[in-house]
């Protein structure tokens, strides 16, 4: 009685908060605080964590955050850790899928991928999946793309993101085009092409080897 469950997990949205009220139903607090980060930020202590449940569990909990990683954010109630990493995910494969795509278009057009880079990561192109985790070998700081696309984060996790977005968006009623387009993309990357097992970033070398008309 009166212990925190800290659940680091990702899930969907609604199994969040039926955990939570489960917990309070029976005399425990919970906390949904799923990380951002990657292998590399486990290894190096430096994860985000995006926390949902009440201030004073999140109070209790916060030594804790401290110690793994390096920002922990209250985004409000339970569920809304759940929320926030999946909205932060959606993002992330879209623009790594807009990413992938601009790389293959400047290949085909004859434009040097160091110049695309020089070019994109100091304009309005600018985003974290160029500037920090660039699906280009050889270009921009060390990535998985600089090691054969190991993960990283696999492929088949960023397609469990895009569909909780989704199974989120569906509840919500919440407009989500893009999202969907990407959760398509890596599903059929992931169980149809070869994506399984790569970092999600390998869309690269997969829309290089495509044409404008491929199914």
């Amino acid at each position: 009685k009166g212990a925190v469950h800290l659940d680091c997990s990702t899930v969907d949205v609604e199994s969040a908060r039926k955990v939570a009220q489960s917990a309070a139903d029976n005399g425990l607090t919970a906390l949904d605080a799923p990380v951002s980060g990657g292998v590399g930020g486990a290894t190096n202590g430096t994860l985000t964590f995006m926390v949902g449940g009440p201030d004073d569990a999140f109070a209790t909990a916060k030594p804790l955050f401290e110690i793994m990683g390096q920002k922990a954010v209250h985004c409000g109630a339970s569920g809304n850790g759940q929320a926030a990493k999946i909205c932060n995910n959606m993002i992330l494969g879209v623009t790594m899928i807009a990413t992938c795509e601009a790389f293959a278009l400047a290949d085909k057009l004859g434009l040097d991928r160091q110049a695309m880079f020089d070019v994109v990561s100091t304009s309005s192109g600018y985003s974290w999946t160029m500037n920090a985790y660039c699906p280009a070998p050889g270009v921009g700081p060390q990535s998985p793309a600089d090691n054969d696309y190991k993960p990283g984060f696999a492929s088949e996790l960023m397609l469990k993101d895009l569909t909780l977005a989704q199974m989120a968006a569906e509840v919500a009623d919440a407009d989500t085009p893009m999202g969907q387009r990407a959760m398509e993309l890596y599903k059929q990357f992931v169980e149809s092409e070869d994506g399984k097992g790569m970092d999600f970033s390998a869309m690269l070398p997969r829309f290089e080897k495509r044409g404008r008309d491929q199914a």
